[in-house]
């Protein structure tokens, strides 16, 4: 895979990961000319960390990484990335550091998560914190808490464009899987996302997002409709999440899912 241009200032490669929830794979970013930063390196994959490599132009270096968050898909190339070139990580914190207290409740109690699975042992080499400022020749990004998808999640946000990892993506909605994901916390960050009023988004898999606001609004309504959902199928009487799932899809779906005559499955989102 080959860098491409997807704004100004800014190189996209596409990991060799694709999946249902990846995409055609991770979108690892290179931002700026000359001393430059790696957003989200991707999946360890020996054959993409030449490809990012190869990407840099003549007298080019890498003197910053910065990862979104710790999922396998993300962040395991971000160590040997570091070791090829002498740039420091930076991210928020580790897999599953600054879950709330319920969530550590569930976690406890036996409760994992899904989607690409914690890379568990990332550790980055500097903490960010919402609102730290990092720099390099002809660029300037701002680390912005985006708590939901993961507690640790951060998008960046590079003025021109918003990095937003897997916090919003144009292809699909978001896994929000406890005990690392977590509804509230995503919600208010979709929030956080809306007031800085970005004008390009650069998710961590798929295309570009150019209309950002309508993006973040479609997917706070898809939110609090299926929340609605919710509330009307526990009426006065309470059940359990594996109860409500079965009763919301088609008769003929349940149990199984297997495409019946003359119809074509639904498109099912998180």
């Amino acid at each position: 895979m080959t860098a491409e241009f997807v704004a100004d200032g800014i190189r996209r490669l596409i990991a060799p990961n694709p999946s249902p929830l990846t995409e055609r794979g991770t979108n690892s970013y290179i931002l700026g000319r000359g001393e430059v930063a790696v957003i989200d390196p991707g999946p360890a994959d020996q054959g993409h960390l030449r490809a990012i490599l190869a990407a840099l132009g003549p007298g080019e270096r890498v003197t910053a990484i910065l990862v979104t968050h710790a999922h396998l898909d993300h962040s395991p190339l971000a160590r040997p990335l570091a070791e090829a070139t002498g740039a420091r990580i930076h991210a928020a914190g580790a897999a599953t550091e600054g879950r709330s207290a319920t969530m550590e409740a569930l976690a406890a109690s036996g409760l994992a998560g899904g989607g690409e699975g914690l890379d568990h042992a990332f550790a980055p080499d500097v903490r960010l914190a919402h609102g730290a400022v990092l720099e390099g020749p002809g660029w300037r990004i701002e680390a912005v808490a985006t708590p939901g998808h993961m507690a640790t999640h951060l998008a960046f946000d590079a003025g021109t464009a918003l990095f937003s990892g897997d916090h919003v993506m144009g292809w699909a909605t978001t896994l929000v899987s406890p005990p690392d994901g977590d509804m509230g916390a995503y919600m208010a960050s979709l929030d956080r996302l809306a007031e800085r009023r970005a004008r390009l988004l650069l998710p961590g898999h798929g295309a570009p997002v150019a209309d950002p606001q309508d993006r973040i609004g479609e997917l706070t309504r898809h939110r609090r409709a299926r929340e609605a959902a919710i509330h009307a199928r526990l009426g006065n009487r309470s059940q359990t999440a594996a109860e409500i799932a079965q009763r919301s899809i088609p008769t003929w779906c349940r149990g199984f899912c297997r495409r019946p005559p003359a119809m074509s499955l639904p498109t099912l989102s998180t």
